[in-house]
């Protein structure tokens, strides 16, 4: 059992050590220019999978081992790590720091729930909606470490305000009718762990007034309701029910919502810039087409989770749903309050805010008009450099004012003078490298130098050739099969890593059966993102896991029906209206003509 304990404790070590020395004799014993690459590939892949080291440090494997293999000279290598993706990134960065730096997000999110409505169903999906539009810019990451917060103080309310409404209820069958009366005498009672632990705050924000946390006192003490199995800590089991959808909403949203923007997750900007680099002359993926694509997926996959979440855990009842005029409860009205006062908190809109919300705008209406396919764009206007300016070069200009527009304005005193402030921009240089992924930036360089590689190497056509078979199959089949292997690794791999491992062997498939890239990297890369089994699956699942509501079987049983409405509505998608969209079922003049033609298709 030492041993054992031992090698539990080295196991990272081990993997290290031994990973490349059991697969040395690929290099070894065939010599050959492909077969050292792929030793390559499959160490980086092994340490990327199982994050024996830091996803950025075996990024840099490639750097190391393409030289000394003659694969690669080391300058080539190196301009593979700095691409026009980090450019991009860079300019989006900018644009989230200022966003979480002046609070904009919560008002945005805060007003999105106000306007849906407090009903626990309503609530649900105005959460969703409000998670979901934030990580169309922001990082899924941040967006659920934003919202949770909200989202766990308004949980708590609604428990709160329902053992307080069981507790009138009990008074009133108890023929008493002094029930503030009752609340003072039992003040002392309350005081101490009992009512600590009731009115516990999450992140900062409290679950709400004294005269709550007495009533949930005395709800324990009178009326001592069944315990759910979260131990103790709700009324009943619904109302752990409300709490185990309502982090769940969260964490599934904040990934859904990346999909519909080319910067909204890690992995579009990854398929984006290798599929840019792979087929030059191919002007079809930018904002305004993917946003076209993506934003009915989104839009369906948030609704149809929606439903699953409500049924799963507490039945979808359409009368309850739909039913206008009823009152509302008391954890509805509190629900309400709460919301109202988290958004009271912040005030009127500042200048920084209003700022950022015009640079937003004008970000998002910049790249949608600069090639939008079916009318020209302003991209238009320099006809000598077509193709130079790109959705890189939109973020940077838009990226830059952030260093630029002070964050303050001058205001008069009383007395009408001018009152001078020091001259400091929307956001600084630390505040932008404190939230830039500076991990992500180095695993995707790391990602276009194994590409560059297998190019080089002969690797690509090589794996291109010995695939040609499955040319045999129906296409929807290579789609589905191909979507459904990166949807089952992305719950063990991070999706950075599954996207770049995935990419250069499904782009030389397609050429190799002669099918559109396109018609299968696009569901690839969408499906990539579907990490919602396990709460290590990604960011934001642990964010919500850790809040303490779900078990991890509470976690697979609903992401595995989030997983499966997600791949089959990318593949309904990509069978309808992208076909039209990028011309899926022609063969395109930008993709190379394949030695062996064995379609079948």
């Amino acid at each position: 059992m030492k041993i054992l304990r031992k090698l539990l404790v080295y196991r990272r070590f081990l993997l290290i050590l031994f990973t490349p020395i059991l697969l040395l004799p690929l290099p070894l014993i065939i010599r050959t220019k492909e077969a050292e690459c792929a030793y390559t590939l499959f160490v980086v892949a092994i340490f990327w999978l199982t994050e024996a080291l830091p996803l950025a440090v075996s990024a840099l494997l490639p750097a190391l081992m393409f030289p000394l293999f003659g694969i690669m000279a080391s300058k080539q290598v190196a301009s593979a790590y700095f691409k026009d993706f980090h450019l991009l990134l860079t300019g989006v960065i900018c644009l989230a720091t200022s966003i979480e730096k002046w609070n904009l997000h919560k008002r945005i999110a805060l007003k999105m729930v106000m306007l849906v409505g407090v009903n626990p169903a309503w609530l649900t999906l105005g959460f969703m909606i409000s998670s979901a539009f934030l990580s169309m810019w922001l990082s899924n990451t941040s967006c659920a470490a934003m919202v949770m917060p909200v989202v766990e103080a308004v949980a708590q309310q609604i428990i709160s305000a329902k053992a307080e409404a069981d507790a009138l209820e009990m008074t009133y069958a108890n023929g008493s009718t002094n029930h503030a009366l009752e609340l003072d005498e039992n003040i002392n009672d309350c005081e101490g762990v009992d009512g600590k632990e009731k009115t516990k705050q999450a992140n900062g924000y409290s679950n709400g007034s004294v005269h709550t946390a007495h009533a949930v006192c005395h709800v324990e003490k009178e009326t001592k309701p069944e315990a759910s199995e979260g131990g103790g800590k709700y009324q009943n089991q619904r109302d752990h029910n409300i709490c185990k959808i309502m982090c769940l909403c969260i964490a599934y949203s904040s990934t859904i919502g990346g999909l519909t923007t080319l910067t909204g997750t890690s992995t579009n900007l990854i398929f984006a810039e290798q599929f840019n680099t792979w087929y030059p002359d191919c002007q079809c993926i930018n904002f305004g087409s993917w946003f076209i694509l993506c934003i009915p997926i989104t839009i369906i996959i948030l609704l149809l989770s929606w439903i699953w979440l409500q049924w799963l855990f507490l039945g979808f009842n359409f009368k309850e749903l739909f039913q206008c005029g009823k009152a509302k409860s008391a954890s509805e009205r509190s629900s309400a309050q709460v919301i109202k006062d988290e958004y009271k908190k912040l005030g009127p809109i500042s200048y920084p805010e209003i700022v950022t919300l015009v640079l937003f705008f004008l970000m998002a209406l910049l790249w949608f008009t600069r090639d939008p396919g079916f009318v020209s764009g302003w991209a238009s206007l320099f006809p000598e450099y077509r193709g130079f300016a790109t959705d890189s070069t939109v973020a940077l200009i838009i990226g830059l004012l952030f260093f630029i527009i002070p964050a303050k304005t001058l205001s008069r005193t009383s007395n009408g003078e001018n009152i001078v402030f020091d001259y400091t921009p929307l956001i600084t240089w630390k505040e932008f490298q404190a939230c830039m992924p500076w991990e992500i930036a180095m695993l995707v360089g790391g990602g276009f130098a194994l590409a560059d590689g297998c190019e080089v190497s002969g690797l690509s056509h090589w794996i291109g050739s010995k695939l040609t078979p499955l040319g045999s199959l129906p296409v929807w089949l290579i789609i589905l099969i191909s979507s459904l292997i990166v949807t089952s690794v992305t719950e063990v791999a991070s999706n950075p890593a599954t996207i770049t491992i995935f990419l250069p062997i499904l782009a030389p498939l397609a050429e190799a059966i002669h099918v559109n890239p396109l018609y299968i990297l696009i569901p690839t890369t969408l499906c990539t993102s579907f990490a919602f089994l396990l709460p290590v699956a990604n960011p934001p699942n642990a964010i919500v896991f850790s809040y303490g509501h779900l078990r991890v079987t509470d976690m697979v049983k609903a992401g595995l029906g989030v997983n499966i409405i997600g791949v089959v509505v990318v593949m309904f998608a990509v069978m309808t209206w992208a076909v039209p969209l990028y011309d899926l079922h022609t063969y395109p003049s930008w993709a190379p003509v394949p030695s062996v033609n064995k379609t079948g298709l």
